[in-house]
Order: C-alpha cells, then sequence, then structure tokens
C-alpha cells in the first residue's frame, strides 16, 4: 500500500517523490510505502492551515463539533479495518487494537465534539464598577507530533481538541505506525472539514517534525515520544515563546502491599507489566512488593509470565503481539544484557523468541516477557526507560522505603498502588510524584481528568478541559459599568 499526506483537502505524495518503506513487525517484512516528507511540503500544508484559519475560527462550536462527530461515526463504521491495520503497522494483536485503540480513538473524537459545546468561559463581577469576562480564543495553526505506540488512539487524543477548539492543524504521525493516521485522513473531507483545516503530513521526525517546530507560523507543539525528543523540542520552541506540551517517558512503579487483593493485584499487575508489549507510557515497569508478601507474588507473576506466548497479532487469541521494530526489539534485548552485567537474574524471558508454528513468522519482532529480580534502585535498568516487555521486581520494608524507591527515579508520569487500608492509599498517592496514581487498578481512564507528568515525564496537561486550555489563548475583557 502507499501512504498520501493530506494537505489542503488534496491526498498526494511528498514534493521530493522520495519514499519510505513500511515494515510489518510481526513478519520482518515491508509491506508499503509512505511519503519521505520535508520542509517543502511542512510550508504548503502551514500555508494552507493559516489561510483557512479565520474562517474556522469563526465557524459555530456546534458546527465544528458537527464535523467531529462525523468523523467519530466513520471511525466506528470502519473500525474492524482500523484494527487490523493497527496490527499490522504496529504488531500488536488485533484484539487489543479492536478492544482499546480503536474505540477509545472514536471515544476521544466524540468527547471533544461534545465537550466544546460545554467549554464556558468566566466572569468576574466589579460590584458596580466594571464587569470581566474571559474569552478562549483559539491559538491559529498547531502541530500535533504523536508516537508509534497507540497510534490512532494518541493522534486522535491531540487533534479533537485542537480542531473543535477552532484551530486549523498540521499533524504528523510517527513514521513507524502511520496508516491508520492516513486512512482517517481518507475521511476528513467526508466529514465536512474545510480545505486546509487539518492536514497531516509522514515523514522522518528529524526531517518533517523540525521543520514543523521550527516554522515561524505554527503557534503551539503538542508531542508525545521519548524525553530525548521533547527536550530538543523545548531547547528550540522555547526562544520562539510557542506554547509547548510534551508527554514523555515514565519508569513507572507499581507498589504492592501485603494487605492486597492478591489476585486482583497479581492479574493487573500482569496486564500492567506486559500490555502493548510493554509499550505503553503508563506500563508499570519497576513492581515493588512488601517484603512479607514479596516471594509469593514473585513466584505467582513468574509463573503467569511464563505461560504467555507470542504469537500471531492477527490471531483474536493472541496476547502478545510482536515490538515495533527490529531496532526497538534490539535495544531491548541490549537493556536485558545491561542487567545481567548489573547482577540482575532473569527469573523469565530474557530471550528473542518467535510464534511456534507459523514459519511466516519467524523474522517477526517478538521478546518473551522478561521479569528480573536482584537489581539495585539506582542501576541503569531501574532508572532508564525500556519501553518493552521487561520489568524489574524488589522488595521493600516499609511505607516510607516503598515511597522511597518509587520516587527514586527522573520520571514521574503514573504509579499504581495496591492496599486494602484506605488511610494508607491517600497517604502514599499524596507523596508519590507523579501526574497519575491509581489505587487498585490500573489504566482506568476517564476523558475528563488531567492527564501527563512530572519531572522528565513532560510538560503540561492533556485530557478535559485541560486541552481546550491549551488550545485557546485567554483574553480578559474589562468593561466599566
Amino acid at each position: 500500500m502507499k501512504v498520501l499526506n493530506l494537505i489542503n483537502g488534496v491526498l498526494s505524495p511528498a514534493s521530493s517523490s522520495q519514499w519510505l518503506d513500511l515494515t510489518n513487525p510481526s513478519e520482518g517484512k515491508t509491506y508499503g510505502h509512505l511519503p519521505r516528507s520535508g520542509s517543502a511540503d511542512v510550508e504548503l500544508a502551514v500555508s494552507a492551515a493559516n489561510s483557512a484559519f479565520k474562517s474556522w475560527a469563526a465557524t459555530p462550536a456546534g458546527e465544528r463539533a458537527a464535523c467531529m462527530s462525523r468523523l467519530a461515526d466513520l471511525v466506528r463504521d470502519n473500525a474492524d479495518m482500523l484494527a487490523e491495520a493497527e496490527s499490522r503497522d504496529n504488531g500488536k494483536p488485533v484484539s487489543l487494537a479492536g478492544t482499546v485503540d480503536i474505540p477509545r480513538a472514536e471515544k476521544n473524537l466524540r468527547f471533544y465534539a461534545s465537550a466544546i459545546q460545554h467549554f464556558a468561559s468566566e466572569s468576574h463581577v466589579m460590584e458596580g464598577v466594571a464587569l470581566n469576562y474571559t474569552l478562549r480564543k483559539p491559538l491559529g495553526v498547531v502541530a500535533c507530533i504523536s508516537p508509534w505506540n497507540l497510534p490512532l488512539y494518541l493522534f486522535t487524543w491531540k487533534v479533537a481538541p485542537a480542531l473543535v477548539s477552532g484551530n486549523c492543524v498540521v499533524a504528523k504521525p510517527s513514521e513507524i505506525t502511520p496508516v491508520t493516521a492516513y486512512l482517517l485522513s481518507t475521511w476528513v473531507k467526508e466529514a465536512g472539514f474545510p480545505d486546509g483545516v487539518f492536514n497531516i503530513i509522514h515523514g522522518l521526525g528529524s526531517e518533517v517534525g523540525d521543520a514543523l517546530i521550527r516554522h515561524p507560523k505554527v503557534t503551539a507543539i503538542s508531542f508525545t515520544g521519548g524525553t530525548a525528543t521533547g527536550a530538543h523540542i523545548a531547547s528550540v520552541t522555547a526562544p520562539k515563546f510557542k506554547k509547548l506540551s510534551l508527554e514523555l517517558g515514565g519508569k513507572n512503579a507499581a507498589i504492592i502491599f501485603d494487605d492486597c487483593d492478591f489476585d486482583d493485584a497479581l492479574a493487573t499487575t500482569l496486564r500492567s507489566s506486559f500490555a502493548n508489549q510493554g509499550q505503553i507510557c503508563l506500563c508499570g515497569s519497576r513492581i515493588l512488593v512488601e517484603k512479607s508478601l514479596y516471594p509469593r507474588f514473585r513466584d505467582a507473576l513468574v509463573a503467569k509470565a511464563k505461560k504467555m506466548k507470542v504469537g500471531d497479532p492477527m490471531d483474536p487469541s493472541t496476547k502478545m503481539g510482536a515490538v515495533v521494530s527490529k531496532d526497538h526489539r534490539d535495544k531491548i534485548l541490549a537493556s536485558i544484557e545491561l542487567a545481567k552485567t548489573e547482577g540482575g537474574k532473569i527469573l523469565c524471558g530474557g530471550e528473542k523468541t518467535s510464534p511456534e508454528g507459523l514459519p511466516h513468522l519467524q523474522n517477526g519482532y517478538y521478546v518473551q516477557p522478561t521479569i528480573i529480580e536482584g537489581l539495585s534502585p539506582n542501576c541503569r535498568v531501574n532508572q532508564e526507560e525500556i519501553f518493552g516487555p521487561v520489568v524489574t521486581i524488589q522488595p521493600f520494608e516499609n511505607e516510607e522505603e516503598a515511597l522511597e524507591m518509587a520516587n527514586n527515579s527522573e520520571y514521574g508520569l503514573a504509579a499504581t498502588v495496591w492496599t486494602n487500608d484506605l488511610k494508607q492509599a491517600h497517604r502514599v498517592s499524596s507523596e508519590l510524584e507523579t501526574g497519575i496514581v491509581w489505587v487498585n487498578c490500573w489504566l482506568l481512564r476517564d476523558l475528563r481528568t488531567p492527564f501527563g507528568g512530572v519531572k522528565n515525564s513532560g510538560v503540561g496537561r492533556e485530557g478535559g478541559f485541560e486541552a481546550l486550555q491549551f488550545f485557546t489563548e485567554p483574553q480578559n475583557v474589562c468593561i466599566k459599568l
């Protein structure tokens, strides 16, 4: 297949006529191509967006919401095709794409189609003197740059609030997983968006992404991805005073106290460790267990992980698919080797693998679910993001030590806490240096709540009205009475 750019309502290749390979990670084979776009394509897209801005910003919020709702309908109507495309492009099980990624993409679009119609301005009365009220104005042309791990899920999470707020968007999906964003682009006109309002450019981050963040007419950037790239974006955009939202890496702790619901904690920790092959920024990669419970929990977790087998991502029964690329697989394997040199004991996994009895998948990029014991909290494997099916497990003596270990990280995105002591749950949650805490659950998301991290996990918040506030500029109007 050939992926195309969407610029000013027209699907087209890159102006350079160059192409990049599109690889199916479950097979390790090229199955299509995407445009290798560059600064010339970015210029065309930004120019189109800039030209469309005044008209789109003046469009009533209800009409903008109607376009978004129609796009959500098209996602719903094509959900099976999108799930298969996501699985083929990313390597994740089609069951995961069909039950999580694509339904969430639809919900993102519907949520913001509704939210913009309830996004109220504030007023402040100076009795007998003046009336102040706040207008929320769209910013202009904004850039939305999304990652490869949850391709359509996180792509729609960014573009939906940007568009319904009245901005015009130039979006860049990951070059590793561009297909579902491309499919979405084929329905933009059908949904009713005017030409130039919603543009999608494909290509390398170092070329398209860099041109986007540097463009003088791009007023804001919303980026999800690695911390190093986020730091680069911040260094480029800070002197230009662009608005910036960065959702970056995580090294999340799962804190398990001995009074937890054992079966629930075990099942959920297995899922939070290895869902999407561990390629979710919210996955728990450091499992901390109270010492009195540690041997039992460790042995039960290892036993369950050993039963997890990688399979054909297109098989609905598969729970564990391929990681996203050969380079990423090799990075994960290198981290496992590093753990061995740092004194870690591999309790299960630790090797590349492939589905049994399926010759056409033998060259795919698969890694066994891996659990590592015996590492110090300060070692590199416990400090650096691996972003794969690899977790470490460590005991702690008491609540104080659990908090010290959990907060011993440059990252601060999320954490889970497992306890039936409500007071302890509150104490621990309030002391955790993270943007999100789940108590006795994981990945339970209410789209109205703020999402984001602290420290090296990012800047700003997404979700709910937080996103609508990011994509608008407040203007206070004071009228003397």
